[in-house]
């Protein structure tokens, strides 16, 4: 413990003696009064000297005394895994432009066992083999064979209930029976009656716009546009509408221009609006196949 006025310093150890790879604690604390200047604990790197390694510390702590002064504690977590006596010279603790050192000590490592260095390194017993036990064998089978009829069994579980329940539960939506151009005139007419753009739902508007549309191409052209976007959609319809380039230009704005609406906020012109419907109702009766006189698609 080293004083200077009113400033009080030490370094201590749990122990000043261990085993190599063994921990011992240093305990560092400064007090000093509140009107003095504060003071700066030792800062450390991983090592405290040489050969003597600090593998952890706490924050420090700062408390309040009774009697109007304040102290700062840390502990330094310390570790050797060399065989010697350490010498660590004074602490220094810094307040303004004064230094003031804590007393020395000294660390003893110690080898607690005895190593022969002439025998090559050994295994301390020789390697044993695990005793062979019947059960220990017969469990695993067991177990593998379990988990095979485990899985086998909730496979073809599943398999009786989608053949025998799935129909039952799930009934089929009306609208998949009906001619995919049949459903999607009827929504496209719904919209021109209720003309929700003229009340300034534009965003909603184009919506349900382009969602009869996305709907209509996944049931005539199996491609699944209301799970893409409309870039991915217009690469997908690309091929399908190589002759009719005129459509699909129609088709590319209005798709084009829903995402701005949606997604940009911008605000369409009524001509915009009416011309998107008239795209709509022109790209169903264009590419509804024509039907024969027995009632089927040619």
């Amino acid at each position: 413990m080293n004083i200077l006025l009113a400033i009080i310093v030490s370094a201590t150890l749990d122990s000043s003696y261990m085993a190599i790879g063994d921990q011992t604690d240093l305990k560092l604390q400064a007090t000093y009064e509140l009107s003095d200047e504060s003071v700066s604990m030792p800062l450390y790197g991983e090592t405290l000297v040489p050969e003597i390694e600090i593998v952890d510390r706490t924050i420090v702590d700062t408390t309040r005394l009774s009697n109007g002064q304040v102290q700062l504690t840390q502990y330094l977590t310390l570790t050797s895994f060399k065989d010697s006596l350490f010498y660590i010279d004074p602490i220094p603790f810094v307040s303004g432009k004064d230094t003031i050192f804590s007393e020395g000590f000294s660390l003893n490592i110690i080898q607690p066992f005895e190593v022969d260095t002439a025998n090559a390194i050994t295994d301390i017993k020789p390697i044993e083999a695990a005793p062979r036990w019947i059960w220990g064998w017969l469990r695993w089978v067991l177990l593998g064979l379990g988990i095979v009829a485990l899985v086998s069994g909730g496979y073809f579980l599943i398999r009786w209930i989608r053949q025998h329940l799935s129909h039952d539960q799930e009934p089929v939506n009306p609208e998949l029976l009906r001619p995919a151009e049949e459903v999607a005139l009827e929504k496209l007419d719904k919209i021109r009656e209720e003309k929700i753009w003229q009340d300034g739902k534009l965003k909603q508007y184009h919506t349900e716009l382009t969602d009869v549309i996305r709907e209509y191409i996944g049931r005539r052209f199996d491609i699944r546009s209301t799970e893409k976007t409309s870039d991915e959609t217009l690469r997908a319809m690309k091929p399908v509408m190589k002759d009719n380039a005129d459509l699909y230009t129609k088709l590319s704005n209005m798709l084009r221009l829903a995402d701005l609406v949606k997604f940009a906020k911008w605000t369409t012109t009524p001509d915009e609006n009416e011309q998107a419907l008239k795209t709509a109702y022109d790209f169903v009766h264009t590419t509804t196949p024509e039907t024969t006189e027995e009632g089927g698609e040619q």
